[in-house]
């Protein structure tokens, strides 16, 4: 069994709760990818068997309670405990000490918007949570941003797959081509927060 047939197996027998479940783990464990989860629910929805917006009501729910658990991790365990934590048992989790380390100078370059905008890629979805509770971001700011691009996320990714479902080909090109759309507004908007930091350093 494959892990489309997986997570398509546990969506079956648990429903929006497998949902949840699946970007829970999404979230912490990045080898289960989100661009597997949510289009197979969003075309699970366009069967009848489930609501498109249970579908994207449980995946954000999942997401949302894995980033908030990944934060009060980051929060309130000191960084070096975090770093001898992923030193030892990161490999489990595909995760490793220099990852975290990039996330943290993201973090620390960038602000409290890629919290917004890391909802939104891979990878760094999974690890940008850790940095935010260690900065002592606001928590309320942090479930917001969070909120906003975990929404804008999983709703195109369950629309793709219940829209687009029946056209693997299609929907195979649709990613392919929403990496390079992310990536690029991504880019516009670190020299967009740069061009800022600069700006003000010279006011």
């Amino acid at each position: 069994m494959n892990v489309t047939e997986w997570i398509i197996s546990i969506m079956e027998q648990l429903g929006y709760l497998g949902i949840a479940l699946l970007m829970f783990l999404d979230n912490i464990f990045p080898p289960i990818p989100s661009e597997i989860i949510m289009p197979s629910a969003g075309y699970t929805a366009s069967q009848g068997q489930l609501l498109l917006s249970g579908v994207i009501v449980a995946g954000c729910i999942g997401s949302l309670v894995a980033a908030a658990l990944l934060y009060w991790i980051g929060y309130l365990f000191n960084h070096d405990a975090i770093f001898r934590f992923v030193d030892r048992y990161g490999k489990y989790l595909f995760i490793q000490s220099e990852d975290v380390k990039k996330s943290l100078l993201w973090f620390e370059k960038y602000g409290h918007r890629i919290v917004f905008l890391g909802r939104m890629i891979p990878a760094v979805r999974s690890l940008i949570s850790i940095p935010a509770g260690m900065s002592r971001m606001p928590f309320w700011k942090f479930m917001l941003y969070s909120s906003l691009g975990t929404i804008i996320w999983t709703t195109f990714l369950a629309c793709v797959g219940f829209y687009f479902g029946e056209n693997q080909a299609l929907m195979q090109q649709i990613f392919s081509q929403v990496g390079y759309v992310i990536i690029t507004i991504v880019i516009l908007a670190l020299l967009w927060l740069f061009y800022r930091k600069l700006k003000n350093k010279n006011i």
